[in-house]
């Protein structure tokens, strides 16, 4: 069984599925879906689209130097078939996944711990540049006049009846 990989995204393509297009010099493109066939019509830069695998490789979004990267290539050689070299290669296939997932990890780690530590010096470079912009002044000579305490005004109190509305009415009502 043949894995191919898709011209614009670099996703697997299995067999039976996707699409090609052959080019008038019997080159073959092939496809997963109909989204990477359309914007390889409309002439689109896979590296300038950010969802696919040459974008996140020109990035540095995804690993582009490890060995285990080697092992996905390719190989058009025949081999006779051999039971045993075929279990071997199952088993390291096997291996080769478990390593490759691994080291993916740990340059996710070191990616995101790099990504942290710019996102720090640039909010500490912020908070820098905000810290300039406020001047401090001292405050001003306060005036004796003002430290005064001001005298309150005593104003007379209205009686209950003229809090409660219509209490200043002459009615024989009771207000409580």
């Amino acid at each position: 069984m043949r894995i191919e990989k898709c011209y614009f995204c670099s996703t697997n393509v299995y067999p039976g599925h996707g699409s090609a297009f052959v080019r008038n010099d019997a080159k073959v493109f092939r496809f997963c879906t109909s989204k990477c066939h359309k914007n390889f019509r409309m002439k689109r830069n896979p590296r300038k689209v950010r969802w696919t695998k040459a974008f996140r490789k020109a990035a540095g979004k995804e690993m582009t130097v490890d060995s285990t990267i080697d092992f996905e290539k390719r190989r058009n050689v025949p081999i006779r078939y051999d039971r045993n070299l075929v279990q071997t290669t199952i088993k390291a296939m096997k291996r080769i996944g478990e390593i490759k997932a691994r080291r993916e990890r740990a340059f996710y780690k070191n990616r995101m711990a790099t990504a942290k530590a710019k996102q720090r010096a640039h909010r500490q470079k912020a908070l820098e540049k905000a810290k300039a912009s406020v001047k401090l002044h001292e405050p001003m000579a306060v005036e004796e006049d003002a430290l005064k305490v001001k005298e309150r005004i005593k104003v007379p109190s209205k009686s209950k009846s003229s809090l409660v509305q219509g209490g200043g009415r002459s009615m024989d009502m009771e207000v409580d």
